[in-house]
């Protein structure tokens, strides 16, 4: 089997596997209890804070850790437009883009549903990108919160995150970037890249499903999703998942080390992959940004195909990917990404998306092109039975 899937999930690091070990059996402390069982738990906790702040270049202090993306995601837009609301009644809009993850789409649709808010959309152009002028326009004096992700994860297109932040820092609106996918292939500095808060998942980078971050800059307030005890200082309530904190360290560490060479090897194996596609598969259409991308994915529509059909072909022959999010798995509806790039309904259904780890190789995509070839041809064919 070959695996292209790996914006879905990576599989766990061994590097993590044993870092986070000890935390799964003899170290089982509560980091809030005080007795040495549980200073242990805290010491690690405390340490794995400071690893992850030191690969994001800011404070420990401004690091909560989440049970993944999601909930990272869903504390920075919730949490961060109604604090800004709280302190001035006037702040209650919230700007995203067109092509935001589920995670933050559905976020400020639920404060547009329970709190009042207004939200806007910026729309994108047809590669994807939100550009600095199109999110000017969107914003105003009641703005509280702007939320485009930093690289998207269906077509691979990447923001200028610089640019938007330093647009919104203009007005005084605080921006937040979903960085799940970029983590391990781009710069994550938060100082470099000008945002007030970030979001992380470690499944995509070699840590077990249900470990996340957010990052929030120094004061900024953010009101909690979760009540309790007071953990993450205040910011999300709960007993830490030690473990799972200690596994995201160490993967973005070690993906932080690794992230400039990984992304300029994956990089060209993913052109050569690309243009092969393009050259054996009459009619097919690249989506995204052609250049601006992600190392790691490659997105095409195979118009004349149903996407559904190609990925079922694609695993008899022995490659694994998918048709878009794992996160819309079940839905049949055409991707709204692909709609917000103007591709039509029926096209989009077309879909189909190559997203590869580090350690793919060039047979192996070698071998997926000559599949992706195969497929196509054969579900056209029986198209016209």
């Amino acid at each position: 089997m070959i695996f292209l899937d790996a914006a879905a999930t990576t599989p766990v690091r061994r590097e993590v596997l044993e870092a986070m070990w000890p935390f799964l059996t003899g170290e089982f402390g509560n980091p809030s209890s005080h007795h040495s069982l549980g200073e242990a738990a805290a010491n690690a906790l405390s340490g794995a804070r400071a690893a992850v702040a030191k690969a994001l270049g800011c404070r420990p202090g401004e690091i909560t850790f989440t049970s993944g993306g999601t909930e990272a995601d869903n504390l920075a837009v919730k949490g961060i437009a109604l604090a800004r609301r709280a302190a001035d009644p006037a702040l209650n809009r919230v700007v995203v883009s067109a092509i935001e993850h589920p995670a933050v789409a559905e976020s400020a649709l639920y404060l547009q549903r329970v709190h009042g808010f207004e939200v806007d959309v910026v729309p994108v152009d047809r590669r994807g990108v939100v550009t600095p002028e199109a999110l000017r326009a969107a914003l105003g004096p009641a703005t509280a919160l702007v939320s485009v992700l930093y690289a998207n994860n269906e077509i691979g297109t990447v923001q200028p995150v610089r640019q938007l932040a330093e647009v919104a820092a203009e007005q005084g609106v605080s921006f937040h970037t979903d960085a799940v996918q970029a983590a391990g292939w781009l710069p994550i500095g938060v100082k470099e890249l000008g945002v007030d808060a970030l979001s992380i998942s470690g499944h995509k980078l070699g840590a077990p499903k249900g470990s996340g971050v957010l990052y929030a800059k120094g004061r900024l307030r953010l009101e909690p999703l979760v009540h309790g005890g007071g953990q993450e200082r205040g910011r999300r309530s709960g007993t830490e998942n030690v473990a799972g904190a200690v596994a995201l360290a160490t993967a973005l560490t070690l993906a932080h080390a690794e992230q400039a060479q990984l992304a300029g090897s994956v990089s060209a194996l993913r052109d050569t992959f690309i243009r092969t596609v393009l050259e054996s598969v009459p009619g097919a259409v690249l989506t995204g940004d052609p250049s601006q991308r992600l190392p790691s994915i490659a997105s095409f529509c195979f118009p004349g195909t149903s996407g559904e059909s190609v990925l079922l072909e694609l695993e008899r022959l022995g490659v694994v990917c998918s048709s878009g999010s794992a996160c819309a798995a079940g839905s049949d509806a055409p991707s709204p990404v692909l709609l917000a790039l103007g591709i039509e309904p029926e096209v989009a259904q077309t879909a189909v998306r190559f997203s590869f780890n580090s350690t793919v190789t060039p047979a192996e995509l070698e071998r997926a092109a000559e599949a992706v070839a195969a497929a196509v041809g054969s579900v056209q064919g029986l198209g016209r039975r």
